[in-house]
């Protein structure tokens, strides 16, 4: 198996390389930035270890232009966790805490390599996605589909938010196919995960010869979507320079490829959805508040998976589900113990860390019951479970603050009387 490993630390850089260089089996590459591995980096790697934090070009912005070439194992400090979920979004299937010691690594990578070699073997038909469509249901996602049901019916511009992984695209799916628009394209694009440069061409399209590679003409995703819907996802990522243009072909309901005077008249429906803070990035001038209040006539809030407790093993089971088919084990299930710590974790990458990491446990158990062990969840961070109590005031303390303090709101999203839910937070003093 051949690892490229990036990191700027010199002392972490060399550790690993000479602490990997006992296991005659990998291949080892050390770089110390995320340029100089982008230059050498070719069909010949395996895996990319990279860290998250670096000079230059981060850890983010390399793994965008890796654009999933690449399968990648992040490592972080706690200080950057947030990014590390950031990272999930983007398609890295493993992160490591730091500190951690050589053979957690190694685990990681003999993990990556077998589900590597497993996946190698799938009939390319049958290696489809198994995160569409909704797989658990709980108050709380009920209490968004109410709204999102109202929402199917009108041609209303529509704003998902919520944390990363939470299922932004599933609900934008949902909408779209529930909508009069429902045979007409619906057509998806994460600003994230596009190279800045690359984001006007691909919504606007160009004329050929409008740049240097410009080789034949080529339709915008404004066109392919004509008289469906454009999933515009983590829209707080969009360049300010493309706002503009964004804005007006909502308002003009027109487009212009670049390198073309000539107009194209559209007919779309635009979802949008987010994880970041539009209005603190519309105070820091980097997000128009005229597109904001387009892109917001129906906000969404979808609720992250930790406030979507009884989902969790509904998901977990109906993933594990589908992986034994798709890679034609016998059906597994997981022990009593994968069970607590599946609802230990505190899921930062929400319900696509939780597809991923039941995905790897299929192909990585070799027995029909998975175990603690195969879900590898500690050097994420799992901490030891906590009472009842701790967790419940947590949860009335996260609804509480989604919902501004607005008690009656809260109440419905957790399945409690008004009367209860008073008591509660005067129990913990909240």
């Amino acid at each position: 198996m051949k690892i490229a490993i990036v990191e700027d630390d010199i002392n972490m850089r060399k550790s690993l390389e000479i602490a990997m260089g006992d296991y005659k089996e990998f291949e080892i590459k050390t770089f110390k930035n995320a340029k100089d591995a982008l230059k050498n980096l070719n069909e010949s790697f395996d895996l990319v270890i990279t860290d998250i934090n670096m000079p230059g070009m981060d850890g983010i912005e390399f793994i965008k232009t890796l654009n999933g070439k690449f399968e990648v194992i992040m490592m972080t400090g706690n200080a950057t966790l947030q990014r590390a979920i950031e990272s999930i979004h983007l398609g890295v299937k493993d992160f490591l805490l730091k500190p951690f010691d050589v053979d957690t690594l190694i685990t990681a990578i003999r993990r990556e390599d077998k589900v590597q070699k497993a996946k190698k073997k799938l009939p390319i038909s049958n290696s489809k996605n198994t995160s569409n469509g909704f797989l658990g249901t709980s108050k709380a996602l009920k209490s968004v589909l109410n709204i999102a049901d109202k929402a199917c019916k009108t041609d209303a511009s529509i704003l998902l938010l919520g944390q990363s992984g939470v299922g932004k695209e599933v609900f934008a799916s949902y909408i779209h196919e529930n909508s009069p628009r429902a045979k007409k394209p619906f057509v998806a694009i994460n600003m994230a995960a596009i190279p800045e440069n690359l984001i006007e061409s691909e919504l606007f399209g160009f004329e050929k010869g409008a740049f240097t590679d410009a080789s034949e003409a080529k339709a915008g995703l404004f066109e392919i979507a004509q008289g469906g819907t454009l999933f515009l996802d983590e829209i707080g990522e969009m360049p300010y320079s493309v706002q503009a243009k964004l804005l007006r072909a909502l308002q003009e309901k027109e487009v212009r490829r670049l390198g073309s005077s000539k107009s194209i008249k559209i007919d779309i429906r635009v979802i949008s959805a987010t994880n970041a803070n539009l209005n603190n990035k519309i105070k820091d001038g980097k997000f128009r508040e005229d597109l904001y209040y387009r892109l917001n006539t129906i906000p969404l809030n979808i609720p992250p998976l930790k406030n979507r407790v009884e989902e969790i093993l509904e998901i977990a089971y109906k993933v594990l589900e589908q992986n034994c088919q798709k890679y034609d084990f016998n059906l597994k299930s997981f022990s009593n113990e994968a069970e607590k710590q599946l609802l230990s974790y505190n899921w930062p990458g929400n319900i696509r860390e939780l597809i991923s990491v039941v995905e790897r446990a299929v192909i990585l158990s070799d027995t029909d019951e998975i175990t603690p062990e195969e879900l590898f969840l500690e050097p994420r961070g799992l901490t030891n479970s906590k009472d009842i109590s701790s967790m419940e005031k947590e949860l009335i303390q996260e609804v509480l603050s989604s919902e501004d303090g607005d008690i009656e709101k809260a109440s419905e999203i957790l399945g409690m009387s008004i009367t209860i839910l008073v008591k509660k937070i005067k129990t913990y003093e909240l």
